[in-house]
């Protein structure tokens, strides 16, 4: 599925829609350079969910955690991940094994320690906005 974005409310709002289609235990691949809107995303999948404090990408941290009512969800960013071995040693695998929803910014950085994803999203920016490409990887959702 592909469709324009204009601005960062309409990522946001797609980020929302999120909230009520995907299952409480998902991977999601976030694609997109720097400023494509990844992160912008996933604040409109927590807004959606009801959280209201800040969103900011955990570059610097690895991941953010978020306890909602009924979901758990981990927003990682792996953009200065030098070796996808990294993420053995924060115990990334221990992340996948809970019932959460994972979001997962700059994935190739991590190949080879990251199982296939359950949905992928590719952020492009555009001179008006930017495009959204969105893929179902497995036939569970």
């Amino acid at each position: 599925m592909k469709q324009h974005l204009s601005n960062t409310e309409e990522t946001e709002q797609f980020g929302a829609r999120l909230w009520a289609l995907l299952p409480s235990k998902c991977l999601v691949f976030l694609h997109g350079d720097l400023g494509a809107g990844k992160t912008t995303l996933v604040r409109g999948f927590l807004r959606a969910a009801g959280f209201s404090g800040a969103v900011k990408s955990p570059t610097y941290t690895l991941v953010e955690e978020y306890t909602l009512a009924d979901r758990q969800v981990f927003h990682f960013d792996l953009y200065r991940v030098a070796d996808p071995e990294e993420l053995e040693w924060i115990g990334i695998r221990d992340y996948f094994d809970q019932e959460a929803v994972c979001f997962i910014e700059w994935p190739d950085m991590g190949k080879g320690f990251l199982p296939e994803p359950d949905v992928v999203i590719t952020l492009i920016p555009e001179d008006n906005g930017r495009s959204l490409e969105l893929k179902m990887m497995k036939n569970s959702l």
